[in-house]
């Protein structure tokens, strides 16, 4: 691993971290959105009293904090591979370039004693799973490794309720900040329930320790909702994605190209407003995160 200076500094002296995905910036928005937004989000981190991470892996080496120049290079390079945990070992071994899905940045984060993460929306169960299988690894790393992921719930193109299905087998607990009803990406709400509210930073913070000083490994899912302004008609966009993913089906889109494609449509077909919401829900998770690591580094200072 290679820690930027920032970061580097940040574990010596002890002070909060976050850690910040990069597919984000290759995969999930075009450019210059991608690149503008990446800079906001350290920003916005920064401002919150964390320090802020973003994770990928720039030839062969994993990166725990960016410069500048890394993130224009991710957001305007074509071919930039999109890494899950099964990728990490040949793209090192490669000294491949990699931009660190939910997954793959959760594994990194850990590596690195980082332990609040802030993304958009967490992978889940895609509709059709009883056929396709297709089921995101983001599940299993959630069940297996001790990091917060604060996210807008999972990506609204999923099957939500086998989703929570799969998270609760696998013990993890979907936490609603704020909230009763687990937020479905670009809407605010949906019809399924989260497992437990908690309306402050402080408490959730308190949750994520008490689970991992209970010696439950494994993750907690921070649900917190797109910011009202931005929040799209729940009715409005289960049309347009129903229209996207039979489009995607037609074309015999498979496996990890399924969620870039879906993305991509669902914003034409919104004239732009689906990544207008994207932006604002992502930049809403990075503040949150790090008013959890902040509270996360109090509690441990005082005990």
């Amino acid at each position: 691993m290679h820690f930027s200076e920032e970061v580097r500094e940040a574990k010596e002296k002890g002070r909060p971290i976050v850690a910040l995905e990069s597919t984000i910036i290759s995969h999930g928005m075009p450019y210059p959105q991608n690149w503008q937004t990446a800079l906001e989000l350290e920003r916005i981190i920064r401002e919150n009293g964390a320090v802020p991470a973003t994770i990928a892996v720039i030839d062969g080496k994993i990166r725990i904090g960016l410069s500048e120049k890394d993130i224009e290079f991710l957001a305007e390079h074509r071919g930039i591979h999109k890494a899950s945990r099964r990728d990490l070992p040949y793209l090192i071994s490669n000294r491949q370039h990699g931009a660190t899905t939910v997954a793959a940045t959760m594994i990194c984060a850990a590596l690195a004693g980082i332990r609040v993460f802030a993304t958009g929306g967490i992978g889940g169960v895609h509709r059709e799973a009883q056929i396709t299988m297709d089921i995101s690894a983001d599940l299993e790393e959630l069940a297996r490794t001790n990091v917060a992921v604060v996210c807008s719930g999972a990506k609204s193109i999923l099957d939500l309720g086998l989703t929570l299905e799969y998270l609760e087998t696998r013990g993890v607990p979907v936490i609603g900040y704020r909230t009763d009803r687990l937020p479905a990406f670009y809407t605010r709400t949906s019809p399924h329930k989260v497992d437990f509210r908690l309306d402050s930073p402080g408490e959730i913070a308190e949750l994520v320790k008490t689970k991992w000083d209970l010696g439950l490994g494994g993750g907690v899912v921070v649900a917190n909702p797109v910011p009202e302004a931005e929040s799209m008609d729940e009715a409005m966009i289960g049309e347009i994605i129903e229209r996207a993913l039979a489009e995607a089906k037609e074309r015999k889109i498979r496996g990890k190209e399924v969620t870039p494609f879906l993305l991509g449509r669902i914003k034409d077909l919104t004239g732009g407003k689906s990544l207008a919401a994207n932006i604002a829900l992502v930049k809403n998770n990075a503040k949150l995160a790090a008013e959890i690591s902040v509270a996360l580094h109090t509690l441990e200072k005082d005990r």
